[in-house]
């Protein structure tokens, strides 16, 4: 296989997996609002949308890659660099599982009263970004530098608009209208703990994506990963988990259980 046929391949296989998610979510949404199905079909649906952005997305296969030998090439270093980000990514997953616990402790089967066409779109713009930082990466390990700046420009701009859709404006509209407790309110209840804690863990991984991908920006349009390009994926890896967290996230707070009104 050719540069320019693995090159196709793998951007062929990005659009596919998207095509993937965009059917999923469109069917969890479906079922829950207009169906009100059982939990567990939620969940499944959930389950197979983290597992195809993790295995196609993340990578994460490159884990069982064989290395040099040589400790000082960079194949190698690249090697131990990607298990100590996925050890990383292992531990920072157990802060989010813990609020979901939180999350169906307190509220068990109802979940916060949220504008879930809003919660649609933010998940839809999320999705979406990660297509666009898949080809960026993809771009920038076939060596077209142009490609993985406007692929990752594209990405950060749609990271940027997730993270004003959910903290400027449904934290304003779930206050304004009552449906959760807002930050001057000193009598917070568990629904707004939840809504607050989890939207706004999720949101500071964002943020910090966000300055992520910048910096790899800036330093891809420098030229400085033309030939070393680990950061890039290091990049891209850390984006499509924070995906992945919204991808359990969202339906525990806009589709799964009874609205509390």
């Amino acid at each position: 296989m050719t540069h320019t046929e693995d090159k196709k391949s793998m951007l062929s296989q990005g659009i596919f997996i998207f095509v993937y998610l965009a059917v999923l979510t469109g069917l969890e949404f479906f079922v829950a609002v207009k169906l009100q199905v059982a939990v567990a079909l939620l969940i499944v649906v959930a389950l197979v949308k983290a597992v195809l952005v993790v295995y196609y997305y993340m990578h994460i296969y490159k884990l069982n890659a064989e290395h040099e030998e040589d400790r000082e090439s960079y194949e190698y270093k690249s090697g131990t660099n990607r298990l100590g980000l996925w050890l990383f990514l292992v531990s920072d997953s157990f802060v989010f599982g813990g609020l979901m616990v939180m999350r169906i402790n307190l509220l068990g089967l109802t979940r916060p009263n949220l504008n879930q066409m809003l919660g649609l779109g933010v998940t839809a713009v999320l999705l979406i970004s990660s297509f666009f930082m898949n080809r960026g990466e993809t771009m920038m390990k076939n060596g077209d530098r142009k490609g993985f700046l406007n692929n990752t420009l594209v990405t950060f701009i749609l990271g940027l608009s997730f993270l004003i859709g959910v903290v400027f404006v449904e934290w304003r509209l779930a206050a304004h209208e009552g449906l959760v407790a807002s930050f001057g309110n000193p009598t917070v209840g568990p629904v707004g703990g939840v809504f607050y804690m989890m939207t706004g863990m999720h949101a500071f991984h964002v943020l910090t994506g966000l300055i992520f991908l910048a910096i790899v920006w800036n330093n891809g349009r420098k030229g400085l990963y033309d030939e070393k390009h680990f950061p890039v994926e290091a990049a891209a890896v850390y984006w499509h988990f924070v995906d992945v967290v919204w991808i359990f996230f969202y339906p525990a707070l806009y589709l799964i259980g009874a609205a509390i009104l």
